[in-house]
């Protein structure tokens, strides 16, 4: 399966060497994290969701003993499950779209020019 590609779709690049520059990599890619920054990056854009800065702030009390309510473990079970529920789809989506943007940076391609 051929890729079909249309080059200047609205700039005109007078200069060669500087649209060569610009477009350096000429390959897609969609995914969101890499290897090394998948937990950071997960970890930061969980915390910025209510829910989840709730149940941190639910475990950071309980170790506490003044305002200890439940367990400890207990209080971290919540949170945990769904940081992991959420890790593992995240990790699993950003997979399928490393997949998938191999396949079309190997695919062949036609350059249609003026």
């Amino acid at each position: 399966k051929w890729r079909i590609v249309f080059p200047n779709n609205g700039r005109q690049w007078n200069n060669w060497k500087q649209a060569s520059m610009f477009y350096s990599g000429n390959r897609i890619q969609t995914t969101k994290y890499t290897r090394f920054t998948f937990l950071p990056q997960f970890l930061f854009e969980q915390f910025h969701r209510l829910g989840n800065l709730y149940f941190f702030f639910l475990v950071v009390l309980n170790w506490f003993p003044q305002v200890e309510v439940f367990h400890r473990e207990i209080t971290m079970l919540p949170l945990i499950v769904v940081l992991l529920a959420s890790m593992i789809k995240d990790a699993i989506e950003d997979y399928r779209k490393y997949r998938f943007d191999k396949m079309i940076n190997l695919s062949k391609t036609r350059v249609y020019d003026k």
